[in-house]
């Protein structure tokens, strides 16, 4: 580590647009964050051509996570962990379509934008326009999904966003049953399987009881997240912890690019997993469709 780095700010920065709320620390950035990530090409490029199949993205449109302590921490999806992996299914060949809950435009977690990262530059740029004015998750479930739905797989970023809104929204819960009922890819990494709990609302048991997943690990959001201030302030609940709850499986606890596959929920357990998430879930979509054809 060097000089410069040791003798970064630990503080959590003002967010100066809301009251009481903050942005990761100089340090944590420094150690959490980088100007390039680990893409190394693409596998599948171009080998969907037949223009039907699309991915349903699930972005968070909030901005601001209370904590236990009363402060808001700035989030938003985390953009590595949003458009690596669609890097990989767009170049494969898939159409993305972007909704949020209130059909308010998604938030990012810009201060993670890798600004010396190709892919991750020409995916956002790519999806800007959709990224402002996504589609109303409650208008694409009345309207758009079915047993004749173009919708092959839905994807949800990770970011402590996801963690807002996402677990308690009936429309997440729509889409969940949905893709679990037409035999659908779910693909999400970090804390994006929050989104999970909503699958359990109103029911005895989650339907993904039984599943093994990778996600963001507690021990981080309980520890090192607060000691470099990540985060202002603890978190009102984890998700490791209420997944566990929930009859599901954690496999990682720890932070190392870990990626799995149960059944069709495809995971990954941090920023790290980003690129080989993207990977896995582009294979299993192209061999999908390949087997169908």
């Amino acid at each position: 580590m060097s000089s410069d780095t040791a003798d970064l700010s630990k503080n959590p920065t003002p967010d100066e647009a809301e009251d009481n709320a903050f942005f990761p620390s100089p340090y944590s950035l420094s150690q959490y964050t980088s100007s390039k990530t680990n893409f190394a090409g693409v596998q599948h490029k171009g080998e969907y051509t037949g223009g039907k199949w699309k991915i349903l993205m699930i972005a968070a449109d909030e901005r601001y996570l209370l904590l236990e302590d009363g402060k808001f921490f700035s989030t938003g999806n985390h953009p590595v962990e949003m458009l690596l992996p669609l890097h990989h299914l767009i170049e494969a060949g898939f159409e993305v379509d972007v909704a949020t809950i209130g059909g308010n435009p998604a938030k990012l977690e810009l201060w993670a934008m890798p600004h010396e990262d190709e892919a991750v530059q020409a995916t956002y740029e790519s999806l800007k326009p959709k990224l402002k004015q996504p589609k109303k998750l409650t208008e694409v479930v009345a309207d758009e999904f079915g047993a004749d739905s173009d919708y092959l797989a839905v994807f949800i970023p990770g970011g402590h966003a996801a963690v807002i809104g996402l677990p308690e929204s009936e429309a997440v819960q729509d889409t969940l049953d949905w893709a679990l009922a037409n035999d659908k890819f779910i693909i999400t990494l970090c804390h994006g399987p929050a989104a999970l709990l909503a699958a359990s609302l109103g029911k005895q048991e989650s339907p993904f009881k039984g599943y093994s997943v990778c996600v963001f690990p507690d021990a981080l959001d309980e520890g090192p997240n607060l000691d470099i201030g990540y985060l202002p302030g603890r978190l009102r609940w984890l998700v490791a912890d209420r997944l566990t709850k929930q009859g599901l499986t954690v496999l990682n606890d720890d932070m190392t690019g870990k990626t799995h596959q149960d059944r069709k929920l495809l995971t990954g357990d941090s920023p790290l997993a980003s690129n080989d998430l993207g990977l896995l879930a582009a294979g299993a979509l192209i061999e999908a469709v390949q087997e169908t054809a």
